[in-house]
C-alpha cells in the first residue's frame, strides 16, 4: 500500500479504499484535477500448486447487478460505468516446500525464519486480457481469469479480442437462449456459440 500511495500521489490521484469488504474495486483512482477520472485496480493472488501444470485461477469480480447495470451501485464503490479503465493487481506464488509449521524460533533467529512462499511474480493488467468465458466459481456470478500457463496470466493471452467483446459476453451470459445441433434450447455459457450468435 505505501508504495501504490506514492505512485498515485505521485501522478496526481487519491486512493479510495472500498467501504464494505465484498465491494468492487480493492482500489480506486480518482485524478485530483478532474474527479470524473476513475481507474479500478483488483487485488488478485493465485498460488499454483503443480508446476507441471502450471494453472493460475482467480475471479474477476461479479458479472451480476453492477456489471449488467452500468448505473447501479450495488456492491461497488462507485458505477461502473464511471471507471476509464478496470484493471488487476496480480500476484503469483509457489508454495515453499519442506517448511516445518511447528517449529519455534527465537527473536534472535528472525532472520533464520524460512519463508512459506517463493517464486513471487507480480504484474499489472487490463482485466479483459486474463478474463476466460467460464464463471471463476460455481455458486455465485463471477467471472473466471484465465486458466492457463502462468506466462499467459501475466502477459494478458487471454480468449476475447477487446474489451469490448468482454463487455458484451458477460453483460449477456446465461441470458441468450439458443438451439443447439440436437434441436434442444440451450443457454449460451461459451465464448464459441456467443460468437457464432453474433456473427449469424
Amino acid at each position: 500500500m505505501p508504495k501504490l500511495l506514492e505512485l498515485a500521489t505521485k501522478n496526481g490521484f487519491d486512493i479510495v479504499l472500498p467501504s464494505s469488504q465484498n465491494y468492487y474495486p480493492d482500489l480506486t483512482f480518482i485524478y485530483k484535477k478532474d474527479n470524473k477520472i476513475k481507474y479500478a485496480v483488483d487485488i488478485k493472488t493465485t498460488f499454483i500448486k503443480d508446476s507441471k501444470k502450471d494453472y493460475c485461477i482467480v475471479t474477476l469480480g461479479s458479472h451480476g447487478a453492477y456489471f449488467t447495470n452500468r448505473q447501479s451501485t450495488k456492491n461497488i464503490e462507485f458505477p461502473y460505468k464511471e471507471y476509464c479503465g478496470h484493471f488487476v493487481l496480480g500476484i503469483i506464488y509457489k508454495q515453499a516446500e519442506n517448511i516445518d509449521d511447528t517449529k519455534i524460533y527465537k527473536i534472535e533467529d528472525l532472520q533464520n525464519i524460512l519463508s512459506v512462499i517463493k517464486d513471487l511474480k507480480i504484474f499489472f493488467i487490463e482485466k479483459w486480457k486474463i478474463a476466460n468465458d467460464r464463471q471463476g466459481s460455481g455458486n455465485t456470478a463471477n467471472i473466471g481469469g484465465i486458466l492457463k500457463k502462468e506466462s499467459d496470466m501475466i502477459n494478458g493471452n487471454g480468449i476475447f479480442k477487446n474489451d469490448k467483446e468482454f463487455n458484451d459476453y458477460w453483460m449477456n451470459y446465461g441470458k441468450i437462449s439458443i438451439t443447439d445441433e440436437k434441436g434442444n434450447i440451450k443457454k449460451i455459457t461459451k465464448l464459441s456459440e456467443f460468437r457464432k450468435y453474433k456473427n449469424n
